[in-house]
């Protein structure tokens, strides 16, 4: 697949229909992929990548991307594409100035379950045939791709893009039955206390770094909340207890009806808090409230919570009706 998108990336640069391309480039490790921006068919070639460690989003880069000179090409995964349409419609991205081509996707790899497994020193990993011959300094071993896929991969709720110009390789399709809301579900049936201790015990080891907000797709205001100096949070490591809930409590609440569950936000959290569950529960409650809803999976279709209907839930009704 590498092959083919590389290919085909140096056409369209060669041809004009675009002047660069975002896609990932290889880091300092094997599994060190970053999102990156190619001008040329040698760095291109130099740099491009695409294998089960391409895990991040490039959605949100064309915020910025889509409004600068010329057209870009952008490859997409399943996932991103519904990120794509959201912020498509809410006038974040400018559609005319983006060449998306869908790549395939049968989920991505967590480097955090390599070492889990005791794997360290890790100096290359090779993929064939659905394993990984993970090379170490204290030699090599064998793992499952299966085994190492990341956690919101394994609940993928599609393999179907809802966007794009070019298709490169298989379409797959829409999984109704991926089993995402099961952990939301288990907390659900926690008492309160339970839940609250949950909570309390994932959100403690929060450092404010802010890698959730900054790569969510959702997250595109010019300028956060938590970025006024006179919030008296602003870029800093909480103080209280109470600021800890406050940041991703409120953030979960401006994504409502608006996040497309790409699991984005707890994939870079560096204390590997699972943020994505918040989310996860708003979504769930929408569903339940106002009927199923998949933000990002029609550009033209009205969020639920932006619009009004008389059958809507009233406060202690139990649903839609």
């Amino acid at each position: 697949m590498q092959a083919m998108m590389e290919k085909r990336a140096k056409e369209l640069l060669a041809d004009g229909t675009v002047n660069r391309v975002l896609g990932w480039s290889a880091g300092e490790f094997p599994y060190d992929i970053t999102p990156a921006v190619f001008e040329t068919a040698k760095e291109l070639e130099d740099a491009f990548v695409y294998n089960d460690f391409c895990a991040a989003n490039l959605s949100k880069y064309l915020v910025k991307e889509s409004r600068k000179e010329g057209k870009i090409l952008v490859f997409l995964k399943p996932c991103d594409t519904y990120s794509f349409n959201q912020l498509l419609a809410e006038h974040r991205i400018l559609r005319e100035n983006i060449y998306v081509i869908g790549v395939p996707c049968y989920g991505k790899a967590d480097v955090e379950k390599l070492k889990a497994m005791g794997i360290e020193g890790i100096t290359g990993i090779v993929m064939q045939n659905g394993t990984y011959t993970v090379e170490t300094v204290y030699g090599d071993q064998t793992v499952k791709a299966a085994d190492a896929m990341a956690e919101r991969c394994l609940s993928c709720k599609s393999k179907k893009h809802v966007v794009y110009d070019e298709l490169l390789g298989d379409e797959g399709e829409v999984d109704a039955d991926c089993n995402r809301f099961d952990m939301v579900e288990k907390l659900e049936a926690m008492t309160p206390d339970e839940r609250f201790a949950f909570w309390r015990g994932e959100l403690s080891r929060c450092i404010r770094c802010n890698a959730c907000r900054n790569v969510c797709p959702a997250c595109t205001c010019e300028q956060c909340v938590f970025d006024n100096p006179n919030s008296g949070v602003s870029q800093k490591a909480a103080v209280t207890s109470f600021e800890e809930n406050l940041f991703h409590i409120i953030r979960a609440f401006h994504v409502a009806g608006r996040c497309t569950d790409c699991g984005e936000c707890s994939r870079v959290c560096p204390q590997h808090i699972p943020l994505h569950l918040l989310n996860r529960k708003f979504i769930k409650d929408i569903n339940e409230f106002y009927g199923d809803y998949q933000a990002g999976a029609d550009p033209e279709a009205k969020p639920p919570l932006g619009t009004y209907d008389k059958a809507d839930r009233e406060a202690g009704e139990g649903g839609r009706h």
